[in-house]
């Protein structure tokens, strides 16, 4: 019977690709095992996640510990570990430390308790100032001396600059740059060892510009000088360039105006001028200047009498008046005689009521009234040029799509719609957005309770004498017995694991 066909001669293995094949086969397994090293898995949900590392105080001790809860560094050291990068199993150490003089000694561990980095002394961690982060520390970038000189080097300890500094600190509200001293000066790199602004300096701060998408990053340098006479202010822009010599007494952005121009509010021998993008618009010549939001006007002071200038430095308002106020976007000019007259953003005569205010909001389909006749004030909404709101409030403020926080003529704030229909009840005390989110956060005094909205008025949380800390991708709500954690799309987070034994210090 026969069982299938027999070749007289066998086909012959082509060893090259056999080869080929077996290398690809240890690389794929190389890689496996090497993913599997990088990340653990959660057993609650199943999902496959990096290892997240943390700082634990146990019996008057510090110690890490990781994410599933195994101890990485017994609590041994009597001072705080630092985790600079809770993805990275890098922990700064201060040891030997001398609380008489100050002195004492830092050292690097990796996440089997090993010392690393040894070629380097005085490992310390750059905590950050006033960033909007989540983030105590830079977390990619060390600090190092040797021979009383600072240096930086990256989280896996290779170099990025030699120790050729006197200092090196992180710069306040400039995430990613340090503060540098050199030969007595100071200046600014980046995280990459790059240099911003040159050391030549005395002082060296942000100018504080910030947006909500980028943060601080479009924050240019207020840049000072000591002369015989005092500090000196100049500025540098977000390229390094000094586009404003130091030789005023005062200085500072005008933060307001988006980042396109960059308007500099000066003070040249006590008198005050406008620079835009270094150039002068409005001379030195007065004793103040104030930028009006409300109107994108600025208000001068020459002598003892106050006009309006345009913010592209053209007078709109003669300076005839004793008192200036901008609301909304008109100008109320008050003169010797008590008169009031009104000039609107061109400097023209509005036939208005003296005692109304006009406020426009990010929503252009509505203004917000103010009358102040008969001593008392009442706010109206007003859509399409049509009062919207029949009942009287002190105070009303637009919070988004037609929603308004409301203040009753008790003194208790709640939330309308532009059909008046009450969303949030007026029993609060506190009503806000909260800051680089849609969420709305309430506040009642009289039962210490925060509460959280989403952005349709929806509520997702509540907590009794509660505490808020906003996070770059979360709101943390707490209190002495208890977490909770809302997402900044809405959204209450309940599957994030705490360690209840331990007090846990996350970086």
């Amino acid at each position: 019977m026969s069982r299938g066909r027999r070749y007289d001669t066998e086909p012959k293995l082509n060893m090259k690709k056999v080869f080929a094949v077996a290398i690809a086969i240890i690389v794929i397994i190389m890689f496996i095992f090497i993913i599997k090293g990088l990340l653990s898995k959660d057993t609650t949900t199943g999902k496959i996640t990096t290892k997240n590392y943390f700082a634990i105080y146990k019996d008057n001790k510090w110690g890490v510990i990781d994410s599933t809860g195994n101890t990485v560094i017994d609590p041994s050291y009597k001072e705080m570990i630092i985790v600079p990068n809770s993805k990275s199993g890098v922990f700064i150490c201060t040891y030997d430390v001398n609380y008489e003089t100050g002195e004492y000694k830092t050292k690097a561990l990796n996440e089997k308790n090993q010392e690393i980095f040894t070629q380097y002394e005085d490992i310390q961690p750059l905590r950050l100032k006033n960033v909007i982060s989540d983030l105590m520390y830079e977390k990619t970038t060390l600090k190092y001396s040797k021979n009383g000189k600072y240096g930086i080097i990256d989280i896996e300890g290779k170099k990025i600059t030699n120790p050729i500094y006197e200092d090196i600190d992180t710069l306040q509200f400039k995430e990613g740059e340090l503060l540098v001293k050199k030969d007595g000066k100071y200046g600014v790199i980046n995280i990459k060892g790059t240099t911003i602004v040159k050391t030549q300096y005395d002082g060296i701060e942000s100018d504080r510009y910030y947006e909500e998408e980028t943060g601080y990053k479009k924050s240019g340098y207020i840049v000072s000088k000591t002369t015989d006479e005092g500090y000196r202010y100049g500025y540098v822009n977000i390229e390094g360039k000094q586009i404003i010599e130091n030789k005023y007494n005062d200085l500072y952005r005008v933060t307001d105006i988006d980042s396109k121009n960059i308007y500099i509010i000066c003070a040249e021998n006590g008198k005050y001028g406008l620079m835009k993008d270094g150039k002068q618009i409005i001379t030195n010549d007065y004793q103040s200047l104030v930028y009006n939001e409300s109107n994108d006007t600025i208000t001068a002071l020459k002598g003892k009498k106050y006009g309006v200038f345009s913010i592209e430095g053209k007078q709109i308002v003669p300076f005839e008046y004793k008192q200036i106020d901008t609301t909304g976007e008109y100008i109320y000019a008050t003169s010797n005689d008590e008169n009031v007259k009104i000039f609107d953003t061109d400097g023209k005569e509005a036939n208005i009521d003296s005692n109304l205010a006009i406020l426009d909001v990010e929503n252009t389909d509505y203004k917000i009234y103010i009358n102040t006749a008969d001593g008392k004030t009442i706010y109206t909404i007003y859509k399409n040029g049509k009062a919207i709101t029949k009942n009287e409030y002190v105070y009303i403020e637009y919070l988004n799509n037609n929603y308004f926080i409301a203040c009753n003529s008790e003194g208790k704030l709640g939330v309308i719609d532009e059909n008046e229909n009450t969303k949030i009840a007026f029993n609060y005390n506190s009503i806000q957005k909260i800051e680089g989110t849609d969420l709305v956060q309430t506040t009642q005094n009289d039962t210490n309770t925060i509460e959280i909205y989403s952005k349709d008025l929806s509520k997702i949380t509540e907590l009794k004498n509660g505490n808020i800390e906003k996070h770059a991708d979360y709101i943390k709500l707490y209190n002495n017995d208890e977490i909770k954690y809302v997402s900044k799309d809405g959204k209450e987070i309940k599957n994030i694991e705490l360690f209840k034994d331990n007090k846990i210090f996350a970086n």
